[in-house]
């Protein structure tokens, strides 16, 4: 388990650095906004570009894996949707949220410097972190467009879909790279080298970023329920994100025909903790704001036990388990 532990250490450890810099109130206000748009809209789209412009276009439409993958988010995410109607009936936005929890791992942030450093050197591995990333990006903005139909803010979700997809950075970064990879269109040297160069720039800034909004995030929810209820809910958010999706991503991974290191980076990027991006939505929303920032805290501190275990487990053997 050292060998996923290392890159654990580095990856939580520029996160709790961004959290104390923010308790500390070293930075001035509003300086994770910042960091965070720049992240979104400049370093992210630029790592999602360059990797997938130099990544054959067979290995990007891997439809096994983007079956597999897609399957296992769809599958936890009604489960989560339909417990939670079930649970409470009338409250629809809570049941979207609830089921983000569960399914929009933070691919991007967390994931692709993860894989970085757990796949040194393997093209693959940022690529698969990519579609990952492509794939929970859609599905947030069907629980944006779901909110927004909810609460009266739009008319058509397929529209509010549509917008959030073509307008997000992230999304056209990785288009634009596609584009260049099916078309076999290598950039000019220098050109690749600045986008490589500000791609480069992510994961610490990203990383950094989510430890600033967490802190903000908890600083308003410190006196929220520690109740039974609450407990059991931020348990079994948790139990499905960080256990239950990968083990299911394994399973229909597998049998979709993927394996090897592929099969591993799959599995490991489906149980990653809940992303940040969750809680702000849930905020802007004024929908289970204090569960989500909850569950993403609490999930970040088991991630650090799950996923090293289910690293441990698919090197010694868990290929052949099913």
């Amino acid at each position: 388990m050292l060998p996923t532990l290392s890159p654990l250490i580095v990856v939580f450890g520029i996160m709790i650095t961004g959290f104390i810099v923010q308790k500390a109130r070293l930075l001035p206000e509003g300086s994770d906004n910042v960091l965070n748009q720049y992240v979104y809209y400049i370093a992210f789209p630029a790592i999602m570009m360059i990797v997938l412009a130099e990544t054959p276009i067979e290995a990007i439409t891997n439809w096994g894996f983007i079956g597999g993958y897609s399957l296992a988010m769809a599958v936890i995410y009604l489960i989560t949707g339909l417990f939670s109607l079930w649970m409470q009936p009338k409250d629809k936005p809570l049941a979207a949220i609830r089921a983000l929890n569960t399914t929009f791992g933070n691919t991007s942030f967390i994931g692709i410097p993860l894989m970085m450093m757990l796949f040194p050197g393997d093209q693959l591995a940022l690529a698969a972190a990519a579609l990952a990333s492509l794939l929970s990006v859609t599905v947030f903005a069907i629980v944006l467009a779901q909110l927004a139909l909810f609460q009266g803010q739009t008319d058509s979700a397929l529209k509010t879909v549509f917008f959030a997809l073509i307008q997000n950075p992230i999304i056209l970064g990785s288009l634009a790279g596609v584009a260049l990879s099916a078309a076999h269109i290598e950039l000019y040297r220098p050109i690749a080298d600045i986008i490589r160069q500000f791609g480069m720039t992510s994961s610490p800034c990203a990383l950094f970023a989510i430890g600033m909004v967490l802190c903000k995030a908890n600083q308003g929810s410190r006196n929220a329920a520690g109740s039974q209820s609450r407990i059991v809910e931020l348990t079994m958010l948790n139990l499905s994100k960080l256990l239950l999706q990968p083990l299911l991503a394994y399973l229909l991974l597998s049998t979709l025909g993927i394996s090897g290191p592929l099969l591993q980076m799959g599995v490991l990027l489906a149980a990653l903790p809940t992303a940040a991006s969750v809680y702000l939505l849930a905020h802007r929303f004024n929908v289970g704001a204090t569960s989500s920032a909850q569950t993403i805290s609490l999930g970040i501190v088991i991630s650090f036990v799950t996923i090293p275990l289910l690293h441990h487990w698919l090197l010694s053997g868990g290929e052949n388990l099913f």
